[in-house]
């Protein structure tokens, strides 16, 4: 690896340090105004910007675009997953992980959250250096 691709890997690693923790307290541990609404909303934006994170960390030559564009078809599906309930789809949801991946009920109302949150993930990396190979500064 050359240098710049060692400085993003640990700016990635120390993002993803930041938002898992923040994630985390989103979804389990805020218990305040509007409770709910991150619990259930809020804390999506998180999961878009954690994926985003894990898929630049996981595939460094990749465009920042392909990861938060395919970050968000991928949780968009899963969505659609959320409605669909076969024995092992629930079995998996019957643990925790895999209830924060898959999820457990579909909402409409969770989309908009998706795309803010891998327009999130998009700048995170966009404005992290050492950009993936053939990606243009701006």
């Amino acid at each position: 690896m050359q240098r710049p691709e060692v400085r993003r890997a640990v700016l990635l690693a120390a993002s993803l340090a930041v938002i898992v923790p923040l994630g985390f307290y989103c979804k389990l541990g805020y218990h305040g105004p509007a409770e709910h609404w991150v619990h259930d909303s809020a804390a999506g934006v998180f999961y878009e910007i954690f994926w985003c994170l894990v898929l630049a960390l996981a595939m460094p030559r990749w465009k920042t675009v392909g990861i938060a564009g395919g970050v968000l078809i991928a949780t968009c599906i899963l969505e659609f997953l959320q409605s669909w309930h076969p024995p092992l789809l629930e079995w998996l949801r019957s643990f925790f992980i895999g209830r924060t991946i898959l999820g457990s009920f579909f909402d409409w109302w969770d989309f908009p959250y998706y795309f803010a949150g891998s327009a999130l993930g998009w700048a995170w990396l966009r404005f992290l250096p050492g950009r993936a190979a053939g990606e243009a500064k701006g």
